[in-house]
């Protein structure tokens, strides 16, 4: 799948060692200058043997500012991103005093997605752990999804230190998961936040099923987002396929609200809805509980009939 051009990785610089000649010895005390031109050739291959060495390893060491041990998130945090108290839901609303809030896309005429060997409307996340934007993305979607079910194993995770807006501290859907008696949820992170073994692309994380890829083939393209793409081609991230009835491909917000503070700070935060952060998170949540909402029959009534949602789907027209 083409990479959009707006979460291209960065170049890096490489370095090189340079190694120089060593000047020769004046003839004259032959036995000492022996021992001089022995030890010196043994000094080179030691020094070419250490250089070896840190090229090697360097190679196969984590880049791009990511690590390759996963991590959980805290409990204190996740507790908050999944228990935002209902009435900063509805005083929020879907609108946000700090950066534009983008609604997703609504279908018409395409199949309920039901994922192999469940009942239940699906929901696919793509995206990746490099990413900024995705970053941004499931802060919100974390917490809508919060909303229907329960969340497992949610690892803490910054983006890449060398893309746009570096280090934005969000979660790892990455050996998450997430049960629900309303949706099922397939996430996919396919590229870690560090570069592979050779250093030449985002290490591989997740690959999708043939059902998946044709999806993000069919849905993730220039039909639905022409503002994105040229007829043909397809691939942003973060993406979101919502029972394939909405859908939202690039990030509901800017992760520049998320500069500049810790996962912490951003968490303790979102039982306020005058907190400008906060908004963007959970307008963008509103959004996408809606959409899970008009997808599964409007359950459970509590979420789906609440004002906070009720605002989204006035403005996303259903």
């Amino acid at each position: 799948m083409a990479q959009p051009a707006k979460n291209k990785q960065q170049s890096r610089d490489q370095s090189r060692s340079v190694t120089t000649k060593k000047a020769p010895t004046k003839a004259g005390r032959r036995s000492s200058s022996k021992l001089i031109t022995w030890g010196s050739v043994g000094l080179v291959v030691v020094i070419v043997a250490v250089l070896v060495i840190v090229k090697v390893t360097s190679s196969s060491t984590p880049s791009g500012g990511g690590s390759k041990t996963w991590q959980p998130a805290s409990p204190a945090v996740v507790a908050a991103v999944t228990q935002i108290p209902t009435s900063v839901y509805n005083t929020v609303g879907v609108t946000s005093s700090v950066a534009p809030i983008t609604s997703p896309v609504v279908t018409t005429g395409q199949p309920l997605l039901k994922w192999p060997g469940s009942n239940l409307p699906g929901v696919l996340f793509y995206g990746a752990e490099f990413c900024p934007y995705c970053a941004a993305e499931r802060w919100s979607l974390t917490a809508a999804l919060s909303r229907f079910g329960t969340w497992s194993n949610l690892g803490n995770m910054t983006s890449s230190s060398t893309d746009i807006y570096p280090n934005t501290p969000t979660f790892t859907y990455y050996k998450a998961s997430f049960t629900s008696p309303y949706v099922a949820l397939h996430a996919i992170e396919s590229q870690a936040n560090y570069y592979n073994a050779a250093g030449t692309a985002w290490a591989t994380l997740m690959t999708p099923t043939p059902q998946e890829s044709a999806l993000l083939t069919t849905y993730n393209s220039h039909k639905y987002f022409p503002q994105f793409y040229q007829p043909g081609q397809t691939g942003s991230i973060p993406f979101v396929d919502y029972g394939n009835q909405v859908l939202s491909s690039g990030a509901t917000y800017s992760p520049s609200v998320l500069a500049g503070q810790s996962r912490d700070q951003i968490a303790s935060g979102l039982n306020d809805p005058a907190n400008p952060t906060t908004q963007a998170i959970v307008a963008g949540a509103n959004y996408m509980t809606a959409s899970i909402c008009h997808i599964n029959g409007q359950k459970p009534g509590a979420v789906c009939m609440s004002p906070g949602v009720k605002a989204a789907d006035k403005a996303l027209g259903f």
